[in-house]
């Protein structure tokens, strides 16, 4: 049982790697592909059915997927668009989940009760596959930051609401003052409790002295943020999300360099494998949900899904273009301290709300039976409809979103702003280099050093600073693209003749290992600092 378990895993990770680069090829969103795949594959004879534990995706993914975007995110940034952000994560995820509730109970007949539910399920979009496709369009960083802060912390807000309602149902109880109030006290309770936990990793961290023990206690972060809140009647998000905040801003001063070199392949490599083994998984679900849904009328179900699909598109555009425009309508200081955005960028924000396997856990989570004993009301509907949201936005609008970006010509201003930032990371490097020669000029007045050892760090940093390029202008020759270039050649060279000297017997494994490092990290190096040519 267990090998086979083992052997259908190993599948999964190779249709997982085949899918990825038939994705590169084609251009098309990994997770598109991947959710495809994984409905198809649900329906080939002979493939065993694969269930998508809800405590799984909640309790086991969510954690790690938050914290690692949290920790890439610019605090700065983040707290320079908290408006726009709070607007979207919590104002739309609500607006959208009365929508849902109102249009499925007064169009199809469901409970508002139920409706609320359906709509907290559906409410908050995804933040991996949007913003992997909006990445690769190259549009404008503050669209990016809006985005991928509102996926942080709309799932809170969407999973406080889903308790919500799902004790309306359970316990027929229900009071909005009452909610309200619990609302807020989750919310300041779990930043406090998020900050706590980062500040507490990381002083461990520190005291562990070792890259192996440290990874393993950025492993452990996010699961301390996350259960404890959830476990208390929180959501445990907004805990995740501030620990990662709090890692981001305090971190870098704080963490070694071998940590971080081995911590960011770690952690790479998990979230990619997280993130595709999740579109994979969600695409399976699909057959559990045809043979569930034969208790309703196809056209009820799919009158449904279409349904609220529609809603759940239509409600985003009313709320992001209004929320981006009123508040400076209203308020001089707001108009004054954030000018108004082009109507451009503002489409965009709202087009980009598709949903992702979140919805799909929150939905799979419901109970069988009420506490009576009952069955919960409309289980197998809001499952098939939580499904078919996620494919018909995944699909449609991903899908949709690179022609429309190409519409409206936000790229161009993408790769002004890429050329303009690019500019500000050569001065920066120049900046830091001279600022260490003038720290390298204070250290040999205070002490006795010979020559030869400062004119060896003084050629050192001459040459790395003659690796930065003049100029980004791709009229002009840039003599690093060609001095990056041949240095590769170089180091493929050494590398040659290291394996040359091993093959021989001349070095020991060992020796051709701590060789062979170095060379890695020169030539990741180059990868890290080469400044491409950005087409106009």
């Amino acid at each position: 049982m267990m090998e086979a378990k083992f052997q259908i895993f190993l599948t999964l990770l190779g249709v997982l790697a085949g899918t990825a680069l038939v994705a590169r090829r084609t251009d098309i969103a990994p997770a598109i592909l991947l959710l495809l795949v994984g409905v198809v594959l649900a329906f080939v004879p002979g493939m065993p059915s694969l269930e998508l534990p809800p405590e799984l995706v909640l309790l086991v993914v969510l954690p790690p997927l938050i914290y690692s975007a949290s920790v890439a995110m610019s605090w700065r940034e983040f707290k320079a668009n908290l408006r726009p952000i709070i607007l979207l994560s919590v104002g739309c995820v609500i607006f959208t989940a009365f929508m849902v509730a109102a249009a499925t109970h007064y169009l199809i007949g469901l409970p508002w009760s139920v409706g609320f539910l359906l709509g907290a399920i559906v409410a908050p979009p995804d933040v991996v596959a949007p913003l992997a496709i909006a990445r690769k369009l190259g549009l404008p960083r503050r669209i990016l930051v809006v985005l991928e802060g509102e996926g942080l912390a709309n799932d809170a807000t969407a999973l406080i609401l889903y308790r919500f309602a799902l004790a309306a149902i359970t316990t027929g109880l229900f009071s909005l003052p009452k909610a309200t109030g619990t609302f807020f006290v989750i919310v300041a309770g779990e930043i406090a409790f998020g900050t706590a936990v980062g500040w507490l990793s990381l002083r461990a961290r520190r005291r562990a002295r070792d890259p192996q023990v440290e990874i393993t206690l950025s492993l452990i972060t996010p699961y301390l943020a996350y259960w404890i809140p959830e476990h208390l009647g929180g959501s445990g998000v907004i805990a995740t999300v501030a620990c990662g905040l709090y890692m981001s801003w305090n971190g870098p001063l704080l963490i070694s360099a071998a940590t971080r070199l081995q911590g960011i392949f770690f952690w790479d490599l998990i979230i990619y494998l997280i993130e595709g083994l999740l579109f994979l998984l969600t695409g399976f679900q699909m057959r559990s949900l045809v043979e569930k849904s034969k208790s309703f009328p196809l056209h009820d179900i799919l009158t449904a899904t279409v349904l609220v699909a529609v809603i759940v598109i239509v409600a985003r555009f009313l709320w992001v273009f209004p929320g981006t425009y009123l508040p400076r309508w209203i308020s001089r200081r707001v108009r004054d301290r954030d000018p108004l955005p082009s109507w451009r960028a503002v489409f965009v924000v709202a087009f980009t709300g598709v949903r992702g396997a979140v919805s799909l856990a929150a939905a799979l989570a419901l109970p069988l039976t009420l506490p009576s004993g009952d069955a919960f009301p409309y289980r197998d509907l809001i499952l098939f409809v939580a499904f078919g949201v996620i494919f018909v936005t995944l699909v449609g609008l991903g899908l949709g979103l690179p022609p429309v970006v190409r519409w409206l010509g936000l790229a161009q201003d993408g790769r002004s702003e890429h050329i303009a930032e690019h500019e500000q990371e050569i001065t920066a490097r120049r900046e830091a280099l001279n600022a260490a020669l003038k720290s390298l000029d204070a250290i040999t007045d205070d002490r006795e050093l010979s020559d030869e050892v400062v004119n060896l760090l003084r050629s050192r940093h001459e040459i790395r600073i003659n690796q930065l390029p003049d100029t980004l202008d791709p009229d002009r020759h840039d003599v690093s693209a060609t001095g990056t270039a041949l240095t590769r050649e170089l180091i493929s060279s050494e590398r040659k003749f290291i394996h040359m000297l091993l093959r021989d017997g001349k070095i020991t494994d060992e020796t051709r290992r701590r060789i062979e490092r170095d060379l890695d990290l020169e030539e990741a190096s180059l990868s890290n600092r080469e400044y491409r040519r950005i087409p106009l």
